[in-house]
């Protein structure tokens, strides 16, 4: 038992796909079989996933989730910055850049519409929720971007342990529900080309959430999606505890 659990230690890159994979292969059977693809097999492996962080976490004691179980350790990898960079800059392959000038204007106001409406309503959210400092308020508005945004606001303007965490859990709700509604009403709001799944990315701006979800609708418009969806988290990381923590600090 201690040989197989040091070779899937020595492994645990090769072993972290692995797993991925086979929980990818049953959720998409259940997304076919169990719900008739009205649930994406994406979102079905996304909350696989958080479950077994979950569990791992519980199991170990630890903060890694899966990563903190020793046969499973090569999950920290995996998941870490490194190759997460690397796949969201590997989605702007197959790009085509006629199509990007073509919504360029459309694309830029969806940015900044997208951050400012989704800011506001995660600080509203934050009032609602008890918080009443401005640094509170900054990070869970930028949770509500995404839960990229939300630990590096606060992190820059010093907010507590606590609210950094539920601004990433904001984030993820955010990203478990666009990845489950764009394909229902992708339809319904023309989502349909390139140009739009642009829009889209830069309203919405949860790169994991939208790349999910246009997987699930047409895997063609991904990329698009994806690009202006990146360009919204850099964004938001720049003007979250910039500018919109200043006009924070001065309405509370």
């Amino acid at each position: 038992m201690d040989y197989i659990v040091t070779l899937l230690v020595k492994n645990g890159l090769i072993v972290a796909f692995l797993v991925v994979g086979v929980l990818m292969v049953v959720a998409d059977l259940i997304s076919e079989k169990a719900t008739r693809r009205m649930l994406p097999g994406s979102a079905i492996a996304i909350f696989f996933g958080l479950c077994l962080a979950w569990l791992g976490g519980w199991l170990t004691g630890g903060n890694k989730g899966l990563a903190d179980v020793k046969a499973l350790s090569g999950f920290e990898l995996m998941g870490g910055p490194m190759l997460r960079d690397f796949t969201i800059v590997a989605t702007a392959m197959g790009v085509s850049f006629s199509v990007i000038r073509r919504t360029g204007l459309a694309g830029m106001l969806s940015l900044v519409l997208g951050i400012t409406l989704t800011f506001a309503s995660g600080a509203l959210i934050a009032l609602a929720m008890g918080y009443t400092d401005a640094r509170s308020i900054t990070t869970m508005g930028a949770g509500a971007c995404t839960f990229i945004v939300g630990p590096v606001t606060g992190t820059a303007i010093g907010a507590s342990s606590d609210v950094i965490a539920n601004s990433i859990a904001a984030g993820l709700v955010k990203s478990i529900l666009v990845t489950i509604g764009t394909p229902l009403i992708a339809r319904h709001i023309g989502l349909t080309n390139p140009s739009a799944a642009m829009v889209f990315g830069g309203l919405l701006g949860t790169t994991s959430g939208v790349a999910a979800g246009l997987a699930a609708t047409d895997p063609k418009l991904v990329p698009y999606g994806a690009m202006t969806a990146t360009f919204y988290t850099g964004l938001g990381c720049l003007i979250c505890p910039s500018v919109f923590y200043v006009i924070v600090q001065a309405l509370a």
